[in-house]
């Protein structure tokens, strides 16, 4: 195992946020934002801000998905937590197969179980069975509901303006004390900490303009402990390959496991907000593929543009499939 410092950053979230998903479906909200998302909105201060947009929107580094952290308050430690990956070696004992619905629940671990689980090894045996209360798995002392969810009544307007106002609901979710979402940066971050400076006064997610989704941004270092060297990998981002042949290559194997979303939804740039995004699917953060990898590792299309066909070339819309991988062991 080696030490590897990580440039990080905490988002503190000061208002409630909506993350919605390719459903449209206000009534639920996800917890967490994926780093394509979170890159896009980068891009688009940077618009906002009259700075010149990199080539293929490229901000000169990579991004990882959001994950969540507990903090009591601003003077004590974070807690940050990882996903636990889609592939793990899990236990074969009889009572082992009594608790896999406690296991299952299991979604999140902080960074010591993070680095055992990429290491090989087996976290759920009988002694860390015991402690499995919910989706996350940490020896810290937390509040196990620091993320909640709250359900508002609203009305939506057409966006074309030819229907009727409609009732719907929307589930905002509210991050406790000083918790809220943190990622990972890799590369030059000139441009980034620009865009933040932005985007944590315009917010993110749905319904800006009521309040959601402002935050405040700290960076910060995070020392993990990860493996020298592994021959799979697990995405920290969302992930779409540079070609069939990278991909190929990825998928050639048995231990593997993986997931991917749709992504695309509505551009929010007027006067085009009534236009939908071409549509692309991505790999998910915590997919594990085959790939040697010493340290993190960067593999994906950062040059995906969904505009769709009825607009010119002169406004593309681009979406990072580029992401962090980091090396796992599997027994």
């Amino acid at each position: 195992m080696a030490t590897k410092t990580l440039n990080i950053y905490k988002l503190h979230f000061t208002s409630p946020v909506h993350l919605g998903d390719m459903r449209d479906d206000y009534g639920i909200s996800l917890k967490t934002i994926t780093s394509d998302t979170l890159y896009a909105a980068l891009i688009s201060c940077l618009a906002k801000m009259g700075k010149l947009i990199p080539e293929k929107g490229d901000l000169g580094c990579t991004i990882s998905s959001l994950f969540p952290f507990y903090q009591k308050d601003k003077g004590t430690n974070a807690v940050l937590f990882f996903p636990k990956p889609l592939k793990q070696t899990l236990p074969t004992s009889e009572a082992a197969v009594e608790e896999r619905k406690k296991i299952k629940k299991v979604a999140w671990l902080d960074a010591n179980y993070f680095s055992k689980i990429l290491s090989g090894n087996q976290l759920f045996g009988e002694e860390t069975i015991k402690k499995l209360d919910g989706e996350y798995l940490t020896d810290e002392e937390i509040d196990k509901h620091f993320v909640s969810s709250q359900v508002s009544a609203r009305v939506t307007v057409s966006r074309t303006g030819e229907e009727d106002a409609k009732p719907f609901y929307m589930d905002r979710v509210i991050f406790k004390d000083y918790s809220g979402l943190f990622f990972i940066a890799e590369g030059d971050i000139t441009l980034l900490e620009s865009a933040l400076k932005l985007l944590q006064s315009e917010g993110i997610g749905t319904d800006r303009n009521v309040g959601n989704g402002y935050f405040e941004y700290e960076p910060a270092t995070l020392e993990l402990e990860i493996p020298e060297r592994a021959n799979y990998v697990m995405a920290l981002s969302s992930f779409v390959p540079e070609s069939k042949e990278q991909l190929q290559n990825m998928l050639d194997s048995d231990e593997i496991a993986y997931d991917f979303q749709r992504r695309g939804g509505w551009i929010t740039t007027p006067p085009y907000n009534t236009l939908r995004k071409n549509v692309i699917h991505a790999f998910t953060a915590a997919s594990v593929f085959k790939s040697s990898c010493k340290g993190l590792e960067i593999k994906g299309r950062v040059d995906i543009n969904l505009r769709p066909d009825i607009l010119s070339d002169k406004h593309p819309i681009w979406r990072c499939g580029r992401a962090l991988f980091i090396p796992i062991k599997l027994n």
